[in-house]
């Protein structure tokens, strides 16, 4: 489908929205917000010489070193006023879109009250009132709630409390999962990738695979392991578990005494199309992990829920009150944020929404996989989706895909992410060192963005499969330079 995309994505519509009638930086008498307005041009530079040079020049090579300046619900704008449509959202914590007005308002008011913020000497009743309506939507008995700053620390504090609480070594997950960089949590992760030269890590943490209950019931049968941890959907490359694979997990689990643990840090809120995803299954984990979207987008919060029972067991004797604290766990922006995020997504309908949203999205891909063979498997719930790619089958083509594969796994799926954001602003993002492309549009997408996006697509797919094509010579171009990188140091 040849369609213009400035027309397609109707960004004669979608430039930057009219400012606030106070100037830029209003209020700020340090100058701050100004200085960084002015300073714009030098972000890249900056960060190349004080934070990451190599995801810096990552970002030039892809060509997402945009000057982005705001952005508003489902779009990002860089500062010539282009808008681009963001189907990545920060891997999903722009939950809401961007900057949604509704939590920055009670953000503004939490901070006009000068309420006490003394997280380790003072209960705020936002803290209170926030677990209240975590726990009131997950199954009973999940009473007791541990606000964190990260998805990684409420992992961590999983096993912590599952290791105190049970007075056993061991901790499984499964292959290809997901649960953190910290030392922890890495310790979880099923791809050896992330762990190379950070070890060693913590002992007696095992993997089983994914959507396998004989691996599962063969670790948990020695009766010493203290918990499960498990994605309902594994994020990385947006994989669905068999239909029986959790419910046959958790009754396993129950059997040998094991805590059964649901990382829902990716999945939960909304994501799936229910509250947490564990409603998907019927199953009623002994821990549930939330984070990232609970903030929509503004400011770190992570939440543990388990049962008083559980809590207790670990860190429940006066003795104890203090072993496991966080410093800025329970802080008021948080605790606000997450409340004001969980009444947006009830007032506007936004578990139906993100069902009804995501079934377009899916019948659309599903589509698209059946013109055309580049797409070989697509996958997701609600508005967690992602399609894998398979090799060309042109000698041509398939050439260009073995240097990719030659230079770096996951390079293959920059020949659809480049050009979706060339040529269409679009911003998507490759799930990895794999073929998949994951898409997390926040709960809040249109159905004519949802749309936008696939006709998007399509212009891409249509591309790719013509000798015409310039992305599969710039893809080549970066396979290159990755393959010369890679053997710089041994030729000096």
């Amino acid at each position: 489908m040849d369609v213009d995309s400035q027309s397609m994505l109707g960004l004669d519509e979608q430039r930057i929205p009219a400012r606030d009638p106070e100037p830029l930086g209003a209020g700020d008498s340090l100058g701050i917000v100004m200085e960084a307005a002015a300073r714009a041009e030098e972000t890249f530079e900056l960060a190349a010489r004080y934070l990451d040079t190599s995801l810096v020049d990552v970002l030039r090579i892809l060509g997402f070193d945009k000057d982005y300046v705001t952005a508003r619900g489902s779009y990002v704008y860089d500062g010539a006023g282009r808008a681009y449509l963001d189907f990545h959202t920060g891997e999903g914590f722009a939950s809401l879109g961007h900057n949604n007005p509704d939590v920055a308002e009670v953000l503004h008011a939490v901070l006009g009250a000068g309420l006490v913020d003394g997280v380790q000497i003072h209960y705020s009743p936002l803290a209170g009132m926030l677990a209240e309506e975590l726990t009131q939507r997950l199954p009973a008995g999940l009473d007791a709630v541990f606000f964190a700053n990260s998805g990684a620390e409420a992992v961590d504090t999983a096993m912590k409390f599952a290791r105190a609480a049970t007075r056993r070594p061991r901790l499984i997950s499964c292959v290809s999962s997901f649960h953190g960089v910290t030392l922890g949590p890495l310790s979880l992760v099923g791809d050896e990738f992330f762990k190379e030269g950070f070890g060693p890590l913590l002992p007696d943490c095992e993997l089983v695979p994914f959507g396998d209950l004989t691996s599962l019931e063969a670790a948990l049968r020695a009766k010493d392991v203290a918990a499960f941890i498990v994605e309902p959907i594994q994020g990385r490359m947006v994989t669905l578990p068999p239909a029986d694979y959790l419910r046959g997990a958790q009754e396993l689990c129950r059997r040998y005494g094991t805590l059964f643990v649901a990382d829902e840090i990716q999945t939960g809120l909304g994501r799936t199309g229910r509250w947490f995803a564990l409603e998907q299954w019927g199953i009623e984990p002994d821990l549930v992990l939330l984070g990232k979207a609970l903030s929509g987008g503004y400011v770190p919060i992570a939440a543990m829920v388990t049962t008083r029972e559980i809590h207790d067991r670990a860190v429940g004797t006066l003795e104890r009150s203090y072993v496991h604290q966080s410093t800025f766990g329970r802080n008021r922006l948080s605790m606000a944020a997450g409340l004001a995020v969980m009444r947006i997504i009830e007032r506007d309908g936004l578990i139906e929404h993100a069902e009804r949203i995501g079934n377009l999205l899916l019948d659309g891909l599903r589509e698209l996989q059946r013109r055309y063979e580049m797409i070989k498997e697509v996958r997701g719930m609600g508005l967690m989706l992602g399609f894998e790619l398979r090799p060309p089958r042109s000698r041509p083509a398939r050439f260009s895909w073995r240097l990719m594969q030659m230079a770096s796994e996951g390079l293959f799926p920059q020949l659809i992410v480049i050009p979706l954001h060339r040529d269409h602003s679009v911003i998507t993002m490759a799930a990895g060192k794999n073929d998949v492309i994951k898409l997390l549009p926040p709960l809040t997408v249109s159905e004519d963005e949802a749309r936008s996006f696939l006709s998007a697509l399509e212009a891409v797919l249509a591309d790719c499969e013509t000798d015409a094509s310039k992305t599969w010579g710039v893809v080549r171009d970066i396979a290159v330079t990755a393959i010369s990188r890679k053997h710089w140091p041994k030729q000096r």
